[in-house]
Order: C-alpha cells, then sequence, then structure tokens
C-alpha cells in the first residue's frame, strides 16, 4: 500500500510541475549541492548523461528590470502542498530503494523557482560548476539569490560553491539561509553537518545530522556519519 501511494505522489509531482519543473532541472547536470562531496560522488538527476549547451558568458548575472518582474512570479501554490506530502512518505520509506526516486522528485521540485529566469540561471551555473568555472557560476548565483531570495535552491547551490572556494563561513551562511526558507532541504543539511564535523563542532554536527536522518533516513553516508559522531561526542561527556 505505501508503495502504491508513494507512486501516486510521484505522479502528482509530474502533473503539478509539468514544463516548469522540466526547465528548471536540467538532465545529466551533477547535483552541486551538497558541500564536502566530490564531485565524482554526486550522481545525475536521472542516471543519464546528455549533452548540455554552450550557454554563452553570463550576459544575464545582470538581467534589466523587466526580468527582474519576471523572476519574482510565484512559485505554484500545489508546490508545498506537495513537498509536505513527499517529505511524508521519503521519512517513512522503508528502504533506501523506495526512498531513491522520492527524494529525486523533491530536488527536482527544489529546483522550480517558478521563473523562466532564475531556471535560465540555474541551468547556466551548474554548467559552470560542471566545467570547473567557479567565478563564473558564482556571478550567476548571485544574480539569482538577488532575483529570488526566497528561493532556497539559489542559496543551497551557492553555498556549494563557496564550500569549493574554501570559503566555508559564507557556505554555512548561505546554508542557513536555506534551511529558514525550507527545513526539510535535506541537502542543505548534509552540507551544513560535514562543515560543521569538519571544523570539529562535533555536538552541533551531531545534532543536524539527527534532524537530517528525521527527514530522510537514507540519505548516503548519513547514519554512519552520525554514529561515528555520537561515540566521539559521548566521550567527551555529554
Amino acid at each position: 500500500m505505501r508503495t502504491k501511494q508513494t507512486l501516486q505522489a510521484l505522479a502528482a509531482v509530474c502533473l503539478l510541475t509539468g514544463t516548469a519543473a522540466a526547465q528548471d532541472a536540467p538532465v545529466g547536470q551533477p547535483d552541486v549541492s551538497r558541500p564536502g562531496l566530490p564531485q565524482s560522488t554526486l550522481p545525475p538527476s536521472d542516471g543519464t548523461q546528455a549533452e548540455t549547451p554552450d550557454l554563452g558568458a553570463p550576459e544575464a548575472a545582470s538581467p534589466d528590470p523587466e526580468s527582474k518582474k519576471i523572476a519574482r512570479s510565484p512559485v505554484p501554490k500545489d508546490r508545498d502542498t506537495m513537498l509536505a506530502e513527499l517529505y511524508a512518505h521519503l521519512a517513512k520509506a522503508p528502504d533506501a530503494t523506495q526512498a531513491e526516486p522520492i527524494a529525486k522528485t523533491i530536488e527536482r521540485l527544489w529546483l522550480n523557482s517558478g521563473s523562466d529566469t532564475i531556471g535560465l540561471l540555474m541551468r547556466r551555473a551548474l554548467k559552470a560548476v560542471s566545467d570547473q568555472r567557479n567565478d563564473l557560476a558564482l556571478k550567476l548565483l548571485d544574480a539569482i539569490v538577488d532575483l529570488g531570495p526566497d528561493y532556497a535552491e539559489g542559496w543551497s547551490r551557492r553555498a556549494y560553491v563557496y564550500y569549493l572556494q574554501n570559503d566555508y563561513d559564507r557556505a554555512v551562511g548561505d546554508l542557513r539561509r536555506a534551511l529558514a526558507l525550507e527545513p526539510n532541504h535535506f541537502k542543505a543539511l548534509d552540507g551544513l553537518a560535514r562543515i560543521l564535523r569538519d571544523s570539529g563542532q562535533k555536538k552541533s554536527a551531531l545534532k543536524v545530522y539527527e534532524q537530517l536522518l528525521r527527514i530522510h533516513p537514507y540519505m548516503p553516508d548519513a547514519k554512519e556519519a552520525a554514529d561515528e559522531l555520537e561515540v566521539e561526542v559521548e566521550g567527551q561527556g555529554i
């Protein structure tokens, strides 16, 4: 029964997002919202590899006022309802195999900004990261968070670029901003936990991992990291 409900939820998301989701979720692009992970470990959203068109230099990094108006168009209200339902399915998934497609669908909904302008900038930013042009990616993501300050995925993706540039303070700041907008953003939680752990803030990292596992019990490597941290933190006398 649970599997049937999950499939129904995934089908409903496809109907809800339609073309907008397809525009905002470029096929074959690496998932770059997870600070702390090597690029090679971040799989494409659908397991395929597709050529990405050369979208050129960031002329769109400074959109004109009309573009800004378009960029602030609202995301469909049903998006939040669908996310809530999918998070509930994800938390109750019986195993990693059933959790994976739910998580991937959630990630596609995160990318759906409701704005063609932001969608274009995000595709260029993802291409820039894939090409290791991090300075270009940062300029594009700066434009995204300026145009869409309530778009959590913009903050999460920019945090990853800051991480690549070893700017951990700004990465943490952007991750916290993403989580303020989308508290269930398990990729942002994963990135935050890894940075906290790497910087020696083990108690804080453990709390973040525990929160992450309540949302996504099968997040890769999260359970192992939490178990290791629990042993280390207990050894500190808490």
